[in-house]
């Protein structure tokens, strides 16, 4: 334990039966209620007066301003209490402030620039461990030891003299410059997707754009920071670039196809579209995936590639209505001016179905049992499908028909049995088997005068 921590501890233990205590414990109080206050004011400021954009950033500035402001009230305590007594437990309380504060900060952080996911919260828990047990380290005395202990595993790089000290220093500097980068340009891409006046596609690939260069210049800034020459990376790109040419090229072509997607304007987010089988609305559009959400809840994950070199059938291309035809059957003896005119009526009572153009029944032919007959209609919102909507309009339609005495017809067969006599009845026909094709069954006649 280091001499610093160790007169720590042993003035805390020192001043716990005294007055001394009680003071600092009046500071730390009123430091939490003060703190307490002033994030109520703020959350009720929010709440009421600041504009709808701004709730998620001042939220989460709320959830780290609690433990700041308490920081800032217990060292104006601590700088006061200092002139005349120990504050051994204001320290110790300021580091677990810190601690706290560091915590709520990555974590907001991480749900500012990443979307939800088990991933997510698992890091989360990673990293307020870790902030905990470093902080347990430092309180307890070990933590200068433990640095001590890996500045002096050291080795070498080439020409450059290395320790793990130095490893660890490096990766924290660029996990902090790429949480600051992606912090900034998530803020940019909202900011981004809000604009009205530019094409929803066109804000996608800046703001992705956008992301991918601020994520490249937090690396080399860090590399830099960290000594590492940047020189070096030539000879990664072209490995890279070898990679890419052999092994990545699925993954290559997945990403320069959806940039290509964004670009012609083909697809947008909320389009309603059919790739192969998969009929739905389009709810994200990755680097490298479409996400079609189908209307039975589930989602499919369609690779760019796929989207390039299959018949994608987009419903909402150039307008969002959509067309239904209902096909329906009604017999040869019932009005057929009345069928259609109950027909119409039906599409015209639901409120899914609009007004212009109007519902329409075409005939589409005679057939073997009644008359073919199209019932066609537009609705506004097919993402939100129409099999519902076809059946209750089926049934407004079957309720019209039977009132007013309109007959759907079934298949029906007529067979005549014709005889060389009137009165004679020709004998059974039995039916042999082919042994050959013994899925086909031929009729053996005894008597020929049976049949004409």
């Amino acid at each position: 334990m280091n001499t610093e921590m160790q007169l720590i501890w042993r003035e805390l233990l020192d001043d716990l039966p005294k007055a001394i205590m009680l003071w600092q414990f009046v500071v730390i109080g009123a430091s939490i209620a003060a703190a307490w206050l002033l994030s109520g004011l703020l959350r009720a400021y929010v709440m009421s007066h600041a504009p709808e954009g701004w709730k998620v950033g001042i939220g989460g500035f709320n959830r780290v301003l609690f433990p700041l402001s308490s920081l800032v009230f217990i060292y104006i305590g601590k700088y006061v209490l200092i002139q005349w007594q120990h504050v051994s437990l204001l320290i110790l309380s300021i580091n677990l402030l810190w601690a706290m504060a560091a915590i709520r900060l990555c974590v907001y952080g991480m749900r500012y620039i990443f979307t939800e996911g088990g991933w997510m919260r698992t890091m989360e828990h990673v990293i307020s461990r870790v902030i905990w047990v470093v902080l347990a380290l430092h309180l307890s005395g070990f933590w200068s030891p433990i640095l001590s202990f890996l500045e002096e595993i050291s080795f070498s790089v080439g020409k450059a003299h290395l320790n793990a000290l130095m490893l660890i220093q490096g990766m924290l500097t660029i996990l902090i410059t790429l949480f600051v980068s992606l912090s900034l340009s998530r803020m940019i891409e909202n900011k981004m997707m809000r604009a009205d006046k530019i094409d929803i596609n066109v804000r996608v690939v800046i703001s992705k754009l956008i992301r991918i260069a601020f994520a490249v210049i937090a690396v080399l800034l860090a590399l830099s920071a960290v000594g590492i020459d940047i020189t070096l990376l030539s000879v990664f790109g072209g490995a890279l670039g070898v990679g890419l040419g052999f092994g990545l090229q699925k993954i290559a072509s997945n990403y320069l196809s959806g940039f290509i997607i964004l670009l012609d304007d083909s697809m947008h987010i909320g389009d309603v579209v059919t790739v192969d089988l998969h009929y739905g609305v389009v709810s994200e559009l990755r680097f490298r995936y479409m996400v079609l959400r189908k209307l039975d809840g589930t989602e499919v994950v369609i690779p760019h590639e796929t989207l390039m070199t299959t018949a994608v059938i987009n419903h909402t291309h150039t307008e969002r209505k959509a067309r239904i035809a209902m096909p329906i059957q009604v017999s040869y003896e019932g009005d057929l001016d009345l069928a259609m005119a109950l027909m119409k009526g039906a599409a015209n009572a639901h409120p899914r179905v609009l007004e212009t153009p109007l519902p329409d029944v075409h005939i589409k032919g005679f057939g073997e049992s009644g008359i073919d007959l199209s019932l066609v209609f537009w609705i506004p919102d097919p993402e939100e499908g129409s099999s519902s909507l076809q059946s209750e309009v089926y049934l407004d339609i079957w309720r019209q028909f039977k009132k007013h005495g309109i007959v759907v017809p079934y298949p029906q067969r007529e067979v005549r049995m014709l005889a060389a006599s009137i009165g004679s009845v020709p004998e059974p026909v039995e039916p042999v088997i082919n042994q050959t094709h013994s899925n086909e069954i031929k009729p053996s006649v005894r008597n020929w005068d049976d049949v004409i």
